[in-house]
Formats: structure tokens, sequence, C-alpha cells
């Protein structure tokens, strides 16, 4: 399998893509009720603050092993507790994309063509995947559960707009 696939343009413009549409998902968001948004509601993360919850410590944890940030603490079981306050949670949120942001404008094309190798406590076992697999699996478990957060925010009535990339962010 090949590990050309991603160049640093593609990572910038999935993380210009996912700050965009975390400022309209957490916009939403921000319109329900705590109760609301802490309610469970059969998704996978329960509620939509728990799933958010989780994203962030998905990505904290990727970018701990893609740029050497701090590890969030716990696991993929107490993630969705992570950010118990709902302001918390949203200035953490705002900080990791701008840091993401910052990462993906820096990215050297090289970094993307070698391997990474981390423990996985998932699967309780050292693993080692090519980089560039694993930057688009980052990418695609933000969309992931952003489209379950979004559903659980369709249930409350609210609307984030649009969520096709191409017509959200700007193409000169």
């Amino acid at each position: 399998m090949t590990t050309s696939l991603i160049t640093p343009d593609y990572v910038r413009l999935m993380a210009a893509y996912n700050s965009e549409m975390n400022r309209r998902l957490y916009a939403a968001a921000d319109r329900l009720t705590p109760a609301q948004r802490t309610e469970p509601r059969g998704a996978f993360f329960g509620s939509v603050q728990g799933t958010l919850s989780h994203l962030l410590w998905g990505d904290r944890t990727w970018m701990h092993r893609f740029d050497g940030w701090e590890k969030p603490e716990g696991g993929i079981r107490t993630s969705p507790g992570l950010y118990p306050d709902w302001d918390a949670l949203k200035a953490a949120r705002l900080a990791a994309d701008a840091a993401i942001e910052d990462w993906a404008a820096r990215l050297d094309p090289a970094w993307l063509q070698g391997d990474l190798g981390w423990f996985s406590a998932a699967l309780g076992r050292d693993v080692t995947r090519p980089r560039a697999v694993l930057v688009v699996h980052f990418f695609n478990h933000q969309t992931h559960h952003r489209g379950q957060v979004h559903a659980l925010l369709t249930g409350f009535g609210e609307q984030t707009g649009d969520t096709d990339l191409p017509f959200i962010l700007p193409f000169d």
C-alpha cells in the first residue's frame, strides 16, 4: 500500500475544515441547555458533550503522537467525562483547533512518508503504521464523531448550516 496518498496541502485543508465544523457544532450546542448537552441520547459516547469531549481527547491523543502534545488524561472509556465543564471544553477545543492548524502549516512532506509506532492501550500492544494513514484516520475520526454530534443536535432541532467540505471553506 502506498503511503503517498496525502500531502501537507491535504492536511492543511482538513485542519481548516475541522476548525470550521467545530465552530459550527459548538455554536449549535451552545444554544442547548446544559441538561440537553449532557442528556444521554444513545450515541456511543452518550451525549453531545460526552461525544465532543471524547473527540477532543482523541485529537489530543493523536497530536501527542504526531507533534509531542501533552498526553490527555484517561482512556477511551473515561474520555466522555474529561471535560465536565462546558466552558472549559469550548476553550480547550478552540486552543486545540488553532494548534492543529499550526501543526498542519509547518508539516514537512517527508514526515508523512515515515511510520509511527506507539503502544495502543485499546489494542493492548505495540502498533506501527504509516503516518499518512494515521493522519487520514485522525481526520476521519473527527468527521465520524462530528457526524454523531450533528445527528444529536438535529434531534434537538438545532442546525449547523452546511457541512459539506467544498461549500464551507473559501476556494479562490
